[in-house]
């Protein structure tokens, strides 16, 4: 049997109270600039564990603005993991400073904390450990090296949201964390994204950040008090995010419990069904409760990592790959980069495939995907009729 409706790696799921929030701001006076962005900074701070929120355009723009309210530039390096999307990195040669890679652990595929302290030089600012694929690096430890060294913590949260680490809340912690809202994350306000912290300074930054530099904030002001004054204090951008979208997020940010669960179920049959195959798949620390965001599998033979993909693929499944190592890109290999960095995250991308992971996936269509990675590792022989 194949599903003759395509089943896609991950996608959002809107309900009618979402798209209802919708209309009613889309008839509203703001659909931009107005009461639902702080309503949703507000929720995101309660679910995060953080004091502030700053919603922007989209996770990028959130790493971006992170990345300069550290005063981050030329001859400052910060150190991440290649196994994540570019922007974890771009962000840093957004500053003009120099990213850093650090390789992963090869059972919870998270930043190798001690391959990252051996990276560590003069030089170093800052550390952006990534929660990948929703599982949870070690923010006690990761908290302890940073305070060790004086070095700044940005949580690349994109795959996270709803997870704790230590027992703890990801927005509890030091530092800065952020967050991506994109159609296949844990909720979605179209596109969008946002930054928490507890530093009251920071948050000031990072709101100026986000609208040109700008601030309307009196108590901020250097110049003349007048009605119509304002004043840019940084070098900014238009990282604004909508009415429309924040009255999505609101919505989605009540169903967060119920998207984890379901999550969390289907990697619970995944991990039943692939226990006695000869995979690899991503490990549950003990200090993470996780909100998985992808599930990947992890092939003995990387030669046959093609076959299965296309045979997957053929199937119906919306198979993919995340991610490949950063510094293996064309740009970063312009600027000097070169293979062999990180041989355990390259190791683990030569083998991976990741399968549909999201709310909307029914237990049939999880039981699907699980027989067409069984019978395309074990196909049945042909069967042989005596003459």
């Amino acid at each position: 049997m194949i599903f003759l409706e395509y089943i896609s790696y991950g996608r959002q799921c809107i309900e009618d109270d979402d798209i209802a929030a919708v209309v009613e701001t889309l008839k509203s006076d703001f659909l931009t600039c107005g009461p639902k962005i702080a309503e949703f900074e507000r929720d995101l701070a309660a679910v995060t564990g953080a004091r502030y929120a700053v919603a922007v355009a989209n996770g990028t723009a959130a790493l971006h603005i992170a990345a300069l309210a550290l005063g981050l530039g030329t001859g400052d390096e910060v150190i991440t993991s290649p196994l994540t999307f570019a922007a974890s990195a771009n962000c840093v040669l957004y500053c003009g400073a120099t990213p850093v890679f650090a390789d992963i652990c090869p059972d919870t595929m998270l930043l190798d904390i001690e391959d990252l302290r051996k990276k560590i030089t003069p030089k170093t600012k800052a550390i952006i450990p990534v929660h990948y694929g929703g599982e949870l690096c070690n923010m006690d430890e990761f908290t302890k090296l940073a305070q060790e060294f004086n070095l700044s913590l940005i949580q690349d949260c994109a795959h996270s949201l709803g997870g704790k680490t230590c027992g703890k809340a990801q927005g509890e912690y030091d530092g800065m964390q952020i967050w991506s809202f994109h159609p296949v994350k844990t909720i979605t306000t179209a596109e969008g994204g946002a930054v928490t912290t507890n530093n009251e300074e920071l948050y000031k930054k990072l709101l100026r950040l986000r609208t040109h530099g700008i601030t309307r904030d009196k108590s901020q002001y250097v110049g003349e008090d007048a009605p119509w004054h304002y004043e840019m204090h940084d070098l900014g951008f238009n990282y604004r995010l909508t009415d429309i979208q924040c009255a999505l997020g609101i919505t989605q940010l009540k169903k967060l419990d119920r998207f984890v669960k379901r999550r969390q179920e289907i990697v619970n049959m995944y991990n039943h069904a692939f226990a006695e195959l000869p995979l690899q798949i991503q490990q549950t620390p003990a200090w993470s409760t996780p909100a998985r965001h992808l599930y990947t599998i992890r092939l003995n033979e990387k030669q046959r990592r093609r076959e299965v993909f296309d045979a997957l693929l053929a199937k119906n499944i919306g198979v993919n790959v995340h991610y490949i190592p950063t510094y293996l890109m064309p740009h970063y290999k312009n600027i000097g980069y070169k293979a062999g960095i990180c041989p355990v995250a390259e190791d683990a991308f030569e083998r991976m495939i990741t399968l549909p992971l999201h709310p909307q996936l029914s237990d049939e269509q999880v039981e699907y995907v699980i027989n067409c990675v069984r019978n395309t590792l074990f196909p049945s022989p042909p069967l042989s009729f005596p003459m």
